[in-house]
């Protein structure tokens, strides 16, 4: 039976990382947002679909039904005797806008479908569970023109184009220990290892003959470990409530690896990550209430803050833009997020609709960098609902999908508007695999 057991785990695994491995290599995963040229770009959102409908909460939640990676505590709320698996893949439909020198706002949209997170989980020993898991970290696609318009500097040099163009994406593979102490509380620690490449070009062209087109172009390959730990603690308040709370923390880490950087001279230059120059990601801190009627009315609150100032993006090739007609400065990240799942009756055999889980949350977020001195904010709203697979012998599985609607940034003080519709959809499977057979 152990044997069994093994295989199947061997098997999930290697279906699990194949695919954000071949991502990774290959850099397949998309992305377009101009402020994602800053740093390690774009901070993927994490979780699954059921984070992510309720506003991205999870770190106080326990639900035995999905796979909650927000918080390694989570693991612990669990069926004892099955394995649960999640999958997903998300589109991105966003509308970017800027305020034009004439006052008019110029507008432009793009439509990208990427895929999503990766997650296992499985008993180890009675109170004892694992998770293991993949995801996007971070995503870098950008692409802007625009030409001189100082006229004094057009009179020396003639007209000049500026352009550039970036493409990356940085990958997170992890996995989570938790242990549940008594009925209330949990602790969960977390290994993760991120790593991933980015490319980075920027072109002036001169119009006046006599100059030669400037070329920069930056190409990063990072790696780096780091850990997560949790706690979870809920108590029944009456027969049917419970109030829970929870906290993570996510340590900061030293980026090692290697920047690439050729000019239009053709002279290459490479520095090694974590000597000269170190780059860190910022460790994080998160706490989380939470409110549980029944097991059919839940609702959480979370907050959660980085500081980055002391990353060392400003001072580092590849991660700082000289080039950008904008400054870029680290910053402090911090947000706050808010969501609530009801399910009128779980086991309701006559009515199917009574059975889906409806999600709705709202969230708001200051972004880990500003940009001339301006903070660059983001807020929605997100509904969602899982939709079960009918199987008379398992409950759990479901078909999760979330809408995320949103924006980010201002058309204020030249800078650009993202106006956003994200679609996740997520499957969450569970097999029965620790049953004892039994013969006569």
């Amino acid at each position: 039976m152990l044997r069994r057991i093994f295989n199947k785990a061997v098997l999930a695994s290697v279906v699990l990382f194949s695919g954000i491995a071949a991502g990774a290599q290959s850099g397949e995963y998309l992305s377009y947002a101009p402020y994602s040229i800053y740093g390690i770009g774009n901070l993927t959102a994490p979780g699954s679909p059921y984070n992510r409908s309720m506003g991205g909460v999870g770190i106080a939640s326990r639900n035995v039904r999905y796979i909650n990676t927000l918080n390694p505590a989570a693991v612990t709320a669990r069926d004892t005797l099955s394995v649960m698996m999640e999958f997903s893949v998300g589109n991105d439909n966003t509308i970017f806008s800027q305020k034009l020198g004439t006052g008019a706002v110029a507008h432009s949209a793009r439509n990208i479908t990427n895929i999503g997170s990766m997650a296992m989980s499985f008993p180890i020993w009675r109170h004892m569970a694992m998770m293991l898991g993949a995801a996007p970290y971070s995503s870098g696609g950008y692409e802007y023109s625009f030409k001189e318009t100082d006229p004094s500097v057009i009179a020396k040099n003639g007209n000049i184009s500026y352009s550039s163009y970036g493409q990356g994406a940085l990958y997170r593979i992890f996995g989570g220990v938790g242990y549940r102490f008594g009925k209330n509380l949990s602790l969960g620690a977390e290994a993760d290892y991120i790593f991933g490449n980015f490319e980075k070009d920027f072109t002036e062209t001169f119009s006046k003959t006599g100059y030669t087109a400037a070329l920069d172009k930056y190409t990063a390959t990072v790696h780096g470990f780091t850990g997560k730990f949790g706690l979870q603690y809920e108590q029944k308040v009456s027969g049917t409530l419970k109030l829970g709370a929870g906290a993570t923390y996510t340590m900061g880490t030293a980026l090692g690896g290697r920047v690439e950087t050729v000019s239009a001279t053709t002279t290459t230059d490479t520095l090694g990550l974590g000597r000269t120059y170190s780059p860190q990601l910022a460790g994080e801190l998160g706490l989380g209430l939470s409110v549980n009627y029944s097991d059919k009315i839940r609702a959480e609150i979370n907050y959660v803050k980085a500081d980055w100032s002391r990353s060392g993006f400003d001072s580092t090739p590849g991660f700082s833009i000289a080039s950008s007609p904008l400054p870029f400065s680290a910053s402090v990240r911090q947000g706050i997020r808010a969501g609530a799942e009801y399910i009128p009756d779980r086991y309701n055999i006559r009515h199917y609709y009574k059975r889906i889980a409806y999600r709705a949350g709202a969230y708001y977020n200051n972004e880990y960098f500003k940009v001339a001195g301006n903070e660059i904010n983001s807020f929605g709203i997100t509904l969602g609902a899982t939709i079960p697979i009918p199987n008379q012998y398992n409950l759990y599985q479901g078909l999760s999908v979330s809408l995320d609607l949103g924006q980010r940034g201002t058309v204020a003080n030249s800078l650009v508007r993202e106006r956003y519709a994200r679609i996740t959809v997520g499957v969450n499977l569970h097999d029965i695999w620790f049953r004892k057979m039994r013969y006569e």
